[in-house]
């Protein structure tokens, strides 16, 4: 008897031990490696820890990058990272590393980049790589299954033979490493020169006309490469491209990319007609988007882009502000069912139109959509050219249906980058109401309370937690065009003696022999690929441009000049791939016109000048009551009349 109670007490204790068992995870603050702090995988944070373990036991490094709201790394999660053979391969012979991206952007941008050049083709999360104790990469992989698929071998027998090659046949991982340092070192020139006719050209060349977005396949959003098409389409007077944006704005905003019922962009959409969405919400989409669908708005006077900036930005306050800062991002998955929140039965569309007059409007705007379009439940898009009648009684009916569920998972993380994007959209907004101006006021204070300390910026936290992580590009550059867009709304000069500040830390920190860099701790050399958002280089440039001519600053024009030839030969074999680093050049190329006037001037007319198509001009406060009209070096214009200043920039703008 007292053997059972002895042997009973003991597999009660292992049971407990088992349920409560977490790796080093469980100190970080990331959600996402929070959310594997109780895996099987004894998972290490990145940083010298866990390098020093890699080189004491002589093993090869497992380093997992991947964001807590990333489908298919929660897919890896329950597959591999719970599956205890799989976990006792990795704990056995691997150091296994946990990278946040949205942490560590710079460390994923570096693998990424080594992903693309290595493979042709773009990798996405979750990102896997093997390294050697000295953190040499050999072996690099997207998504990957336990067992093997039609696509790729298995984490079941990849794991072993990687063992084995490591220890007892290093020459064949030598081969690897060199495949990869290779690929790597591998760089292209290009004799093409850049100009907005061969900007244009690559717009049309990547344009899908027939479904309105870039690319052939999934479409992404790419405010970066829209905003740029905006541009040259009124540089150029090209009524086509200008079509072609206004095209792209509506199918993204009626079609399945958009979230008709509480408003809001999903990440991207798995087809190419913008129907089916993959489900998360990020900051960064919204934040990048509204400016553009504002711009929209004050061009054409369009009911709907106005809808889709006050939907936005009322989701995203309902959703992801608190405390005056703004969450990174949600889910798709809600319960385990991917889009389980966002897509509806086809009763419950039925049921939601009972009552409304315009039904059959709707119905016919749906399509065959209303017989389910998304694993037999109906993910809402219309085919229609606008909102059908009746639509605002309908979402109010389906309103009625999400309040009973369960909102998917949110990343509460502050991230200062996404945030001061999102403060910049809000001071964009602010000509559509004056509220969004107060909340955006609201928003920098709250931010640079906490992400600004001592002279320093940095990165990220959570509520509660004071920041740690020192800024990177990403978040100097965005911080930056901020404030230039929150001088533009008040025209405080401390708004732009805060920007240059940041700015001398910023060149201080990251800029080395005519390069920008990620970090100031890593030498990785920042990219002008707008992957997910704009590239944190080229929208540094921008703002140097536009401080320039602010600032009236010949130091900042040479750097800024600087800055473009040092990319000059990538942006010219890119054109517009790197759409962001291409309207930097034509910014520093055709001159930023600034127009200076009183302030009450520039305040009272705000609309009229945003209705400007020069896509170039800032406006600056002076106590002249006359408006001037100046590049760098030169005033070509001052007017009594705002109309003649206007008359006045149009012609000295109009190049060929």
């Amino acid at each position: 008897m007292n053997k059972l109670i002895v042997l009973f007490f003991f597999f009660s204790l292992n049971f407990v031990y088992a349920k409560e068992y977490k790796n080093d995870l469980q100190y970080e603050t990331s959600p996402y490696l929070l959310q594997h702090a109780t895996n099987l995988v004894h998972w290490m944070p990145w940083g010298k820890k866990a390098f020093k373990k890699a080189k004491k036991e002589n093993k090869p490094i497992y380093l997992s990058i991947g964001y807590s709201t990333c489908h298919w790394c929660h897919v890896m999660d329950k597959e591999s990272y719970t599956n205890k053979d799989i976990a006792n391969k990795l704990n056995k012979d691997f150091i296994s590393i946990k990278v946040d991206r949205e942490e560590y952007p710079q460390v994923d941008s570096y693998f990424q980049e080594l992903y693309f050049k290595v493979n042709h083709k773009r990798a996405g999360w979750p990102l896997n790589i093997f390294l050697t104790a000295d953190r040499i990469p050999f072996f690099i992989s997207g998504y990957l299954p336990p067992k093997k698929e039609s696509y790729s071998e298995g984490l079941d027998t990849l794991l072993p033979k990687l063992a084995y090659e490591y220890h007892y046949d290093f020459k064949s991982i030598k081969a690897d490493m060199k495949k990869i340092r290779y690929a790597s070192s591998v760089k292209k020139t290009s004799s093409s020169k850049i100009s907005r006719q061969t900007l244009s050209k690559s717009l049309y060349k990547n344009y899908d006309s027939e479904n309105s977005g870039f690319g052939n396949s999934r479409k992404f959003p790419e405010a970066s490469k829209l905003s740029l098409m905006m541009d040259l389409g009124f540089l150029n007077q090209d009524k086509k491209l200008i079509k072609y944006s206004y095209d792209m704005l509506d199918n993204m905003a009626l079609r399945g990319l958009y979230d008709q019922v509480e408003g809001g962009f999903y990440r991207y959409s798995t087809d190419s007609s913008w129907e089916i969405a993959h489900f998360e919400k990020m900051l960064y989409n919204q934040a990048e988007l509204l400016p553009l669908y504002s711009r929209a708005y004050y061009k054409t006077g369009k009911k709907l882009y106005k809808d889709v900036v006050e939907e936005t930005i009322a989701m995203l306050d309902n959703k992801f502000l608190k405390d005056n800062v703004y969450y990174s991002a949600s889910d798709s998955d809600s319960n385990g069912e991917e889009g389980g929140y966002f897509t509806f039965t086809p009763q419950e569309i039925k049921n939601a139109l009972t009552n409304n007059p315009y039904k059959e409007e709707i119905y016919d705007a749906l399509g065959f959509k209303v017989e389910g379009n998304f694993h037999d439940k109906v993910h809402l898009g219309f085919e229609t050219d606008a909102r059908p009648q009746g639509f605002m009684l309908f979402r109010k009916e389906l309103l009625k249906i999400r309040e009973k569920k369960k909102y998917p998972f949110i990343d509460k993380k502050i991230n200062t980058a996404w945030n001061a994007m999102m403060i910049e959209a809000l001071y964009k907004a602010s000509s559509i109401d004056i509220k969004y101006k107060v909340q955006a006021d609201k928003s920098l204070k709250a931010l640079s309370d906490m992400m600004f300390d001592k002279g320093e910026l940095y990165h990220q936290t959570i509520l509660g937690k004071k920041a740690k992580q020192k800024g990177l590009l990403e978040d100097y550059s965005f911080f930056i065009s901020a404030l230039i867009s929150s001088y533009e709304v008040d025209y405080d000069e401390n708004k732009l003696n805060f920007a240059t500040y940041l700015l001398s830390k910023a060149k201080e920190k990251f800029y080395r022999n005519n390069k920008w860099y990620l970090s100031d701790g890593m030498n990785i050399e920042a990219s002008l690929v707008d992957k997910y958002y704009t590239s944190p280089v080229s929208k540094m440039i921008q703002n140097i441009v536009k401080l320039a001519s602010l600032k009236e600053s010949f130091e900042y024009e040479k750097l800024a000049i600087s800055s473009l030839k040092s990319i000059n030969s990538e942006l010219s074999m890119k054109q517009s791939d790197v759409p962001a680093a291409a309207k930097a050049y034509l910014m520093q190329k055709l001159n930023v016109v600034t127009l200076k006037s009183d302030k009450n001037n520039l305040v009272k007319n705000r609309l009229i000048i945003k209705k400007i198509n020069y896509p170039y001009l800032l406006t600056k406060a002076t106590n002249d009551n006359e408006y001037l009209s100046c590049v760098m070096r030169r005033c070509f214009s001052r007017h009594k009349s705002l109309d003649k200043a206007i008359i006045s920039i149009n012609d000295n703008t109009r190049k060929p």
